[in-house]
């Protein structure tokens, strides 16, 4: 009678270092060391192991309710909640698509600046360019009315823009002399 009542624990470690453990049942590893530990006076761990241990135990609580709270939010295993539980939840998804609209417009305020900023600079390049454009042809004009005073011959080559004047390179357009 005195055995059936009895908690038995044995840990074995094989010669390649496996550990195998049992316990009765009802009860676990950790309670038999805490009961011999109590019972003998011998410390098996420190009170630093024990604080590991229940900081462990604590991370590893925390870890599965964030599991479940994301099944939750992925739409799993609603049923099982009460309605202010539901109610959170979807309370957390519209403040999470309220701060993700927010995220998108100022993204889009910003895409918008830049685009403006570009059209601004564009169009400032090409009023540049048409003012280095106006400068070159008044040059040019300058040029030509100063060719045309010095040669009084006033054919159509002399009255072409300077640019433009090409001796004619194709035997059938030359003239015949």
């Amino acid at each position: 009678g005195v055995l059936c009542d009895a908690e038995v624990g044995v840990v074995v470690f094989s010669s390649a270092g496996k550990l195998y453990d049992y316990c009765s049942p009802m009860t676990t590893l950790s309670r038999i060391l805490e009961k011999y530990q109590t019972n003998t006076g011998k410390i098996l761990w420190d009170e630093k192991h024990k604080s590991l241990s229940a900081e462990i135990d604590r991370v590893k609580k925390e870890n599965d309710n964030m599991q479940i709270e994301l099944r939750h939010l992925k739409g799993e295993d609603l049923n099982s909640l009460q309605p202010e539980e539901l109610i959170a939840i979807e309370e957390a998804l519209q403040n999470g698509q309220t701060n993700l609209r927010d995220k998108q417009m100022d993204h889009w305020r910003m895409h918008k600046e830049t685009g403006k900023m570009l059209g601004d600079e564009h169009k400032l390049l090409a009023f540049r360019l048409h003012q280095q454009d106006v400068e070159l042809s008044g040059g040019m004009r300058e040029l030509e009315i100063g060719y045309n005073q010095v040669h009084h011959d006033r054919d159509f080559t002399s009255q072409m823009p300077f640019t433009l004047r090409v001796q004619p390179s194709h035997p059938n357009l030359q003239e015949d002399e």
